[in-house]
This record gives structure tokens, C-alpha cells and sequence, in this order.
């Protein structure tokens, strides 16, 4: 390089790993300027732009990386697979793209692990498996090898799940005993394999050993992130409690200019029925599932910072831009939703966090707040690996009967506030009785009975949450008052909930 385009590249560099994004990003492009066939600058410049959000340009110059001839294409490919699949809900270029990485790196581990992930969002069960069973069967060499025991200890879990093993004496249960104890793996990896583990036991019947293995990966699980902050929790839920006071419910509510698609708030605890009743909703011709999205959370975070202190100072225009950006978002996801009927549901659980801010920007909107037997959803939470940092209290029974009780205080104020805009919908009265239950969700939300609403294993659509494989069965009743084999074992869990105020139905 000469001497210019040697200084951009050293600037560039230590920007990116002091983490001034937006700085590296200038140095970057005006490196490239002055070399456009440097591969490297490239990819470089493509991380930094999906770590800044602007996912097109990532994509971009991503491309432009592989253009120049980038070593290890494969990587790059799943780096635009990834921003297909997670950030634009493009899972047929998605698919693509780890089909070209693999193309080039057959045994490249990672793209394999990516592609039998898309292929069980997408419910192909089977073909999915054939990956997870090619991935576990190829060489760990070469370039994207380097983290193989962990890939392939994901891959186990996930295989796993979809063939559980038939007996105690199942090879594929010792299989994972072996793999679950092994020395030498991550703490996510470790964590992965006891809830593995402890699903497959519990699927045999064998509730006390299911539970110490899921006890195992608790323990891993929170090695990987924060520990819960009570006392957090708690500032939290009290500051919004005083964002939105009683009394000033609909007080400046403004609403956006062009409320197009309608939306509907599916919230509630993680692991209360939420997948299921979008599943459901999306069986309606006028319901398209959004799923888990971030838009919501987002604004929050950056445009409203310092939330929710700020919503105080919140003025009406700036109210309407941000709901008309958020729409947008939502039609630029969703383009057969932009007409005057379609209804789009956002299913993120911990939006029950922000239903003061749903209620200011979308005075319209409508809430459906799932609910589930405390010891089921506790239990549910200590059984199913959660992001740490999303849900640092799920890997704790008395960290979860906290969360549940400040939850159930946050909701009770909304009530107050919203009474007619929040529908509880209860996950063990739906499985008791589905179309009774779903015929009364449906008048809610002023959507006419659609018999295609019962059939929730039939939906053709990506799910992106642990749920995938629940909602792609018949309606079930197992899952109801599952609690009850572990009754022992969750003493803990149901006296933590009793010291903490909150009320157990014995109805199930």
C-alpha cells in the first residue's frame, strides 16, 4: 500500500477494535476509495456496517468482498446468510448463501449448523436432521474447523431433539451422557447438551435424573452472562410505573399518520403460550406473524434514551414519527401487509415491558398478554436454554419467581390503565378447549371466526424462537400441568413464588 492508504488502513484498524464503529466506517470507505480491489477492507467494512444496522450496505460490501476474490468465501457467504435470515427475514436468500458456502467447503461446520437451523425454522424436519448428521460426520479440518467440538456438540443437542431417543437404552442417549459430561467444551456448548439431555430423560419418563441434568445446564447456562439484578428489576418496573402514572392513559396520544398495517402486541412471560397464539392468529386471512421483533425494543434504546425517563418530554409530532417508523419497518419486512386490513402480530414476550410506549405511539393497538400457570412457565423457563442476556433470571428458580412477581405487578398497572385494550389469553384454557378460546381472542381483535386458526402445526412460515417444533404439532394438552412431574423438585420455585405474593391456581 503507499503511504496514505497505509495510514487509513492502521486508523481504520484501531477504530474497529477500540469500538468506534462509525469512525472505522469512514476510515474504511475512504481506504477503499483509494483501493477498491482490497478484499479485506472489504469484509472488514461489511462486519462493521451489520454491527451498525445498516444491513443492505453490510450486504454490499460483502459482496464487493467477494468480488476481489476475499479469502475464506464460505465465511463470508454465511456472514450474508446471517443478515439474510436473522435481520431481513430473507430465508431463501438465506438458504442460498449457505448453499454457496457450502458449494465451495462442503465439511465447512458452521454453514451446516446454519443450514439445518433454517431448515427447522422452516419445520423440514427431516432435512434438517440429514444436516445435523453431515455436519457430525464430516472432517473438522481447514478453515471454520477450529470451533468444531462445539458445532458439533450443538449439532448433537439439535439431533437430539429431533429424533429423542427411543428408550433408556437408546445409543444416542449415552451418546449424549458422554457428550454432556465432556471436559474441554464451552460453557454454552455444556449448557446446550444438559438441556438436551434433560429433554431427552424427561421424554422417557425419567423426571428426577431429567431435572439434576437441567440442573447442569443452568449452571452452565449462567456462566455465560449477567447475573438477574433484582434490585434492578425492580427500579426498572417502578420507573416505568412512573413514566405512565394513573390518570394519563390516553394524554397525548398521537396517533401516526398512516396506521397501515394494523398491529397487534403479543407479550407476556417467555414460555407462556406466546408462538402458540400467534401460530394460532396467523391461520387468519388478514393476520400475517411478525414474530420476535426488535423494532419496538429498539426505539426504546436509541431514539427515546434515556427510556423511560423521557417520555415525559415525548411531543406528539415526535411521537407520530417514530410509530410511522416503526410501520415502516414492519412494511419493509412484511410488503403484503401495506393495505388498509392486513394486521401484523409483533410476538415478542418482554413487550410487556414497553405496553405504556406501545399505548402512546399506537393508541389503537390492541394487547395479548399470555398466560400460563406460574409453576408451568417456571418450570418451562428452567428446561429451555434463554439467552442469558435477554433473561439472566430464567437459569435460577428463585431468580424466576422474582421476575415473575415484578412481571405480574408491571401488568396489573397496565390493566389499570388499558383495561380494554389488554386480552388475557390463557395457554391452559386454549388447550383445554381451543376454538372456544380462540373464537373469544378473534372477537378481541375484531376478526371473524376462521376455522383455519385451529390447524397451528399446518403453517408454512419460519419460527424463530424455541417453540419451532411445539407449534408444528397438533394442538396437545401434555405441556398442561407438566409441572406436576416435578413437584419435588420445584419446592424451591413454588415457595419462592409464595414469598413473593404471587397466587398458584390448583385448577391444573
Amino acid at each position: 500500500m503507499t503511504d496514505p492508504a497505509e495510514r487509513l488502513h492502521n486508523e481504520a484498524v484501531r477504530a474497529m477494535q477500540a469500538g468506534r464503529r462509525a469512525e472505522a466506517i469512514g476510515a474504511f470507505r475512504q481506504l477503499l476509495a483509494l483501493r477498491p480491489a482490497f478484499a479485506d477492507g472489504w469484509y472488514n467494512l461489511g462486519y462493521l456496517l451489520k454491527a451498525e444496522g445498516q444491513y443492505a450496505a453490510a450486504l454490499e460490501a460483502y459482496g464487493q468482498a467477494l468480488a476481489c476474490g476475499v479469502s475464506g468465501p464460505e465465511e463470508v457467504r454465511l456472514n450474508r446468510a446471517v443478515i439474510f435470515a436473522d435481520n431481513l427475514r430473507k430465508e431463501g436468500e438465506a438458504r442460498a448463501e449457505l448453499e454457496a458456502a457450502l458449494a465451495i467447503r462442503p465439511d465447512y461446520l458452521p454453514a451446516l449448523l446454519n443450514l439445518g437451523n433454517l431448515q427447522e425454522e422452516r419445520g423440514e424436519r427431516e432435512a434438517a436432521a440429514a444436516c445435523y448428521d453431515r455436519l457430525l460426520a464430516a472432517s473438522a479440518g481447514g478453515r471454520g474447523g477450529e470451533g468444531a467440538p462445539a458445532l458439533r456438540g450443538e449439532a448433537l443437542a439439535r439431533l437430539s431433539h429431533l429424533r429423542p431417543p427411543a428408550s433408556a437404552e437408546d445409543p444416542l442417549l449415552a451418546q449424549l451422557k458422554g457428550a454432556a459430561g465432556a471436559k474441554g467444551l464451552d460453557a454454552m456448548t455444556l449448557a446446550n447438551l444438559n438441556f438436551a439431555l434433560g429433554r431427552a430423560l424427561d421424554s422417557l419418563g425419567l423426571y428426577p435424573e431429567a431435572f439434576r441434568a437441567f440442573r447442569e445446564a443452568n449452571r452452565c447456562a449462567r456462566l455465560t452472562g449477567a447475573a438477574y439484578d433484582r434490585a434492578r428489576m425492580e427500579r426498572g418496573v417502578e420507573a416505568m410505573i412512573a413514566a405512565f402514572p394513573a390518570g394519563r392513559s390516553g394524554e397525548g396520544a398521537a396517533p401516526a399518520a398512516s396506521q397501515v398495517p394494523a398491529l397487534v402486541f403479543i407479550c407476556g412471560m417467555f414460555r407462556s403460550g406466546s408462538t402458540l397464539a400467534e401460530q394460532a392468529l396467523a391461520g387468519h386471512p388478514k393476520v400475517t406473524a411478525g414474530g420476535e421483533l426488535n423494532i419496538l425494543h429498539r426505539i426504546a434504546a436509541r431514539s427515546l434514551a434515556p427510556f423511560p425517563a423521557s417520555m415525559a418530554k415525548l411531543a406528539d409530532e415526535r411521537a407520530a414519527r417514530l410509530a410511522d417508523d416503526y410501520l415502516a419497518e414492519v412494511r419493509r419486512l412484511f410488503p403484503k401487509t401495506d393495505h388498509p386490513g392486513a394486521i401484523v402480530t409483533d410476538k415478542r414476550p418482554d413487550n410487556f415491558l414497553l405496553v405504556g410506549l406501545i399505548k402512546r405511539l399506537f393508541p389503537d393497538a390492541k394487547i395479548v398478554h399470555t398466560v400460563r400457570h406460574p409453576l408451568d412457565t417456571g418450570l418451562s423457563l428452567y428446561s429451555q436454554h434463554i439467552d442469558q442476556h435477554a433473561a439472566g433470571y430464567s437459569s435460577d428458580l428463585s431468580d424466576i419467581a422474582h421476575y415473575y412477581a415484578q412481571y405480574q405487578r408491571l401488568m396489573a398497572h397496565w390493566k389499570k390503565l388499558f383495561p380494554e385494550s389488554i386480552y388475557d389469553f390463557g395457554y391452559d384454557a386454549f388447550v383445554a378447549a381451543p376454538k372456544e378460546e380462540l373464537e373469544k381472542l378473534l372477537a378481541f381483535l375484531g376478526l371473524d371466526w376462521d376455522e383455519r386458526c385451529l390447524d397451528v402445526h399446518k403453517r408454512d412460515n419460519v419460527v424463530k424462537t424455541a417453540s419451532y417444533w411445539q407449534v408444528r404439532r397438533p394442538l396437545y394438552k401434555e405441556s398442561s400441568g407438566r409441572w406436576r412431574n416435578y413437584a419435588q423438585e420445584l419446592t424451591p420455585l413454588r415457595d419462592a413464588l409464595k414469598a413473593q405474593g404471587v397466587a398458584l391456581p390448583d385448577n391444573i
